[in-house]
């Protein structure tokens, strides 16, 4: 059986498609969705996890655990690569991180980033934020590139040192972490177009365009993207924002209403629910197989 790298996949993915459009997925149902609205890629945010799976704010505090266990769903049925977001690494030391990205390459990702917070992040889009030496960051990306049990895995850089100590050193940090072997970069919270441009002309490795809503970094187009040599254009958070909203809407309607015929018209249908998860196939072999036993005369089993 050949071997499939998931990292490649990622890699081919942004040669065929610029920039290459990449969304978040809260779950293995979104990423299904995805990828049936024809996206080639798709991404697990830390702050997806973080308030998704564990109700809790994007501040360091869930675990390489909680992130695989979303990694392994995802991955255990959608093939498209998943990009994801490994925080600091998980850990203190080079150990750590090393095991990071064994951990989601045994558990189907496609690549990782990892950033230059301290270990008391914050999100990338709040004040405040604090980031490592530019020497410790490269120590965790030649951990990371050291630890790869393959090849094509990607390893991308995030700096937040725009906010914190202004677009030259932020420009001198990326080239540093590009030299330490990473393969693409992820400039956090751009505040100006002509900024993507800066990094893509000097470092030579993919751009990725965090175009998360609500925070420091315009809603610039794909075109506009493009137009600054843009490689990926990052949407983590989209539909999980929107899925709340709908919710926080459902719960209100009902309670008030005591019906929930007001917002019927928001909701997934049970067929959509069903094409998008492949219900009808799994029945169709559940009917065969209660056909076979029905033709055994011990269909007696699944109806007692």
């Amino acid at each position: 059986m050949a071997f499939y790298s998931a990292g490649l996949a990622f890699r081919q993915a942004i040669e065929a498609e610029s920039p290459l459009q990449v969304v978040g997925t809260i779950n293995a149902n979104h990423a299904l969705l995805a990828k049936r609205a024809g996206y080639k890629a798709i991404y697990l945010s830390g702050g997806g996890v973080s308030a998704g799976s564990l109700g809790l704010p994007d501040l360091g505090i869930s675990t390489l655990d909680d992130v695989l266990t979303d990694i392994r769903r995802i991955t255990d049925v959608c093939d498209l690569p998943l990009l994801v977001d490994a925080d600091i690494g998980f850990g203190s030391s080079a150990f750590n991180v090393a095991r990071t990205v064994r951990s989601i390459i045994k558990a189907g990702a496609a690549g990782i980033h990892i950033e230059d917070q301290v270990g008391a992040k914050r999100c990338g889009h709040r004040p405040n934020k604090e980031i490592v030496s530019k020497g410790e960051m490269v120590d965790r990306i030649k951990a990371a590139v050291d630890a790869r049990t393959d090849a094509d895995f990607v390893i991308m850089a995030r700096t937040d040192a725009l906010a914190v100590e202004g677009l030259d050193a932020a420009l001198d940090r990326a080239a540093a972490y590009i030299e330490a072997g990473a393969d693409m970069l992820f400039p956090e919270a751009i505040t100006e177009l002509h900024m993507y441009k800066e990094f893509a002309s000097r470092i030579q490795v993919p751009i990725l365009a965090n175009i998360t809503e609500f925070g420091a970094t315009p809603l610039f187009t794909i075109e506009e993207l493009r137009s600054v040599d843009v490689a990926i254009a990052l949407y983590p958070l989209s539909a999980f924002r929107a899925m709340n909203k709908a919710a926080e809407q459902v719960y209100t309607a009902l309670r008030h209403d005591g019906t929930q015929k007001n917002v019927i018209d928001m909701m997934q249908t049970r067929n959509e629910l069903y094409e998008s998860i492949n219900y009808y196939a799994f029945e169709r072999k559940l009917d065969a197989l209660f056909s076979q036993k029905n033709s055994r005369g011990d269909i007696h089993e699944y109806t007692e």
